[in-house]
């Protein structure tokens, strides 16, 4: 199996109140249902108020490589990612487990 950890940071002036931002996470909410190769989701906003932390995470797994690469192809995932770019940068994991 293979975990994909992202973590968000949303841009400079920009909250998670943005409907732009309410978009985006609506279109990532719900990829568990257009996406078939996923196998676990979760997601959510950080409540930490630490300098160093990220504003918003998921968590997903996936059978495999191939699996993984089928997901970030995939038209309904880059429709996410396209929304996300505008108003937010990201850090992935990704590794076996």
């Amino acid at each position: 199996m293979i975990r994909h950890l992202v973590l968000f940071k949303l841009n400079e002036g920009v909250d998670r109140d943005d409907p732009r931002v309410q978009k985006g996470y609506e279109a990532f909410r719900a990829l568990p249902g257009k996406i078939d190769e996923i196998r676990h989701w979760e997601l959510g906003w950080n409540f930490s108020d630490r300098p160093i932390a990220y504003d918003f995470a998921i968590n997903s797994a996936f059978e495999d490589t191939d699996a993984l690469r089928r997901y970030v192809e995939h038209p309904e995932h880059q429709a996410g990612v396209a929304l996300w770019r505008e108003f937010a940068t990201w850090v992935i994991a990704d590794y076996e487990f």
